[in-house]
């Protein structure tokens, strides 16, 4: 059936807001959400229709768009983490918008959406382990004013200073701590990767080593198959002398026979 005028408005401002998704886009660009607004309204309008289209194409519509509709809601939460884990849970279309593209666009859009959460989440996390180590020797230098200042402090001043010594000690421990997840984190990682290489290379290896013995065997199937077909050859030369000596056998023989014994009377 022939799409409506009204699925083809929807359609083209479906590839409009794809496209928009997958540019960089500043903090106060409205358009967007104008557009996901009006495609929510087309849409249910579209389903109310009696010339609707067939159920799985209203399925892959209200898909796309409830997909655009989840990023906008993800691009609002305050961290990086939060935008990565809500980014996750987004499931994009299954089927591309308009016959010129060779992908979904919202698939398109659903992966740089994913690096770019990923990017700013690494780049968080290694700001944070930089500001603990600045932190950390920032915090061991003002122990050290706060300790020889606090010997010519009053009592009431001395606590004061030993109370905040304790907040900042708390913090230090706060950071080294963030410090070591951070590291072993590294060092998991550099495992797995390393685990993963081995077990690469091992496949490698084998792999080769199976297209060798394939050779080696394709080789050695070659040279059977031309002796056989040399083999072959010699059989069929030596039977068709012997069969050619058979006959002239019987033809000298019946012609003797003939001579020998005349016909009876």
């Amino acid at each position: 059936m022939a799409a409506t005028r009204l699925e083809l408005n929807l359609m083209r401002l479906l590839s409009r807001c794809e496209a928009l998704a997958a540019e960089r886009r500043d903090p106060e660009e409205w358009r967007l959400e104008k557009y996901v607004a009006a495609l929510e309204v087309m849409l249910h309008e579209l389903k109310q229709q009696a010339g609707k289209p067939a159920p799985e194409l209203l399925n892959e519509y209200s898909r796309k768009v409830d997909f655009l509709k989840g990023l906008l809601e993800a691009e609002k939460l305050p961290s990086s983490t939060e935008k990565a884990l809500a980014n996750q849970f987004l499931a994009p279309g299954r089927t591309p918008t308009t016959t010129k593209e060779r992908t979904p666009a919202t698939k398109t859009v659903h992966l740089q959406t994913k690096a770019r959460c990923t990017g700013k989440m690494r780049s968080e996390l290694l700001g944070t382990v930089c500001f603990g180590a600045a932190a950390a020797s920032f915090l061991f230098l003002y122990r050290f004013f706060c300790w020889f200042i606090c010997l010519g402090l009053a009592p009431d001043e001395k606590q004061s200073a030993v109370e905040l010594d304790a907040v900042l000690q708390h913090h230090q421990d706060m950071q080294e701590k963030l410090a070591e997840e951070m590291l072993s984190l590294a060092r998991s990682l550099k495992n797995n990767t390393l685990a993963a290489q081995n077990v690469i290379k091992q496949d490698n290896q084998t792999l080769s080593h199976s297209l060798r013995m394939a050779d080696q065997n394709f080789e050695k199937l070659k040279d059977e198959s031309d002796r056989l077909e040399q083999h072959a050859k010699k059989s069929v030369n030596w039977l068709l002398w012997i069969m050619l000596i058979v006959v002239c056998f019987i033809f000298i023989s019946m012609i003797l026979f003939i001579r020998i014994f005349p016909k009876l009377k």
